[in-house]
């Protein structure tokens, strides 16, 4: 599985399952068969409420051969909370460290200087490898910013949703300036990329699905995309990915097909930038 390197010298795999709605019994077999497959990268959350049913997946794997990345809920960004929090998901996932832990959602009412003080005392401990974000928009990234500088604590993703009919293009660019890799959620945009005609032309050409055409797009320009799947035949199709090149020509193609259609909204989202 092809690497990137983070900002505080960590590697995380560019393509990683997604569990989001994935419970019980399925979480386990889904995690279990994809690790098997050669997946190393699993994301989830205390939201998502599969940290237990993972665990179970990944007893039998080494940890230092996968990389586990968790989120801490929008309600819970008080000192004490995260804290609380990192070590319920520690507990739940059975593991000593998280290899990257991300605030879920940004809290207006909440502030980030207690949230980011408590990641560091974390990542400080040893408990998190990583630190990073999710749905921050450039307004939110400016905040937090100063505030890790100062705290020597480095952003090292934004988990975002992300996909070719919402092309983040300014976000991406500000990410890339302050040396943060950008993860894409919802990275085949629940499955419409199928039915677009330009990616289905451009599909054609190599060979490939409509969604092996959208991640190729994604890691080469160096996105982590993190789809979720639960079928054997979903998940080897997005492993499939690393054996053959998009032209620049088509990469700036499917840019085109960018609508800013956003399909992941809570009552809480801020995105006004």
């Amino acid at each position: 599985m092809y690497s990137l390197t983070l900002n505080n010298q960590s590697n995380i795999p560019i393509l990683g399952l997604g569990t989001w709605r994935l419970v019980g019994k399925e979480a386990t077999e889904t995690v279990k068969k994809a690790i098997q497959m050669g997946y190393t990268h699993i994301d989830t959350a205390e939201m998502y409420d599969n940290e237990i049913q993972i665990s179970e997946a990944i007893k039998n794997f080494d940890h230092k051969k996968l990389f586990l990345t968790s989120k801490v809920w929008h309600d819970n960004l008080h000192y004490q909370s995260v804290i609380h929090a990192c070590k319920e998901s520690l507990k739940k996932l059975k593991i000593d460290y998280i290899d990257l832990y991300l605030i879920h959602w940004p809290n207006p009412l909440i502030d980030m200087q207690e949230t980011f003080q408590a990641l560091k005392d974390l990542y400080a401990e040893g408990l998190i490898k990583a630190v990073g974000v999710s749905n921050f928009t450039i307004r939110h990234l400016k905040e937090a910013l100063p505030i890790c500088q100062s705290l020597s604590l480095p952003i090292v993703t934004n988990q975002v949703e992300f996909h070719p009919f919402l092309y983040q293009e300014s976000l991406l660019n500000f990410c890339r300036k302050n040396n943060i890799y950008l993860t894409a959620y919802r990275p085949i945009a629940k499955g419409l990329v199928n039915q677009n005609k330009i990616i289905h032309q451009i599909a054609k050409k190599y060979k490939k699905t409509p969604i092996q055409i959208t991640l190729r797009w994604l890691i080469q320009q160096d996105i982590i995309a993190i789809p979720k799947a639960s079928s054997e035949k979903h998940l080897k199709e997005n492993l499939d990915i690393f054996h053959f090149e998009l032209d620049n020509s088509d990469i700036e193609i499917i840019k085109t097909v960018n609508q800013n259609k956003r399909l992941a909204k809570s009552e809480f989202s801020d995105f006004d930038d």
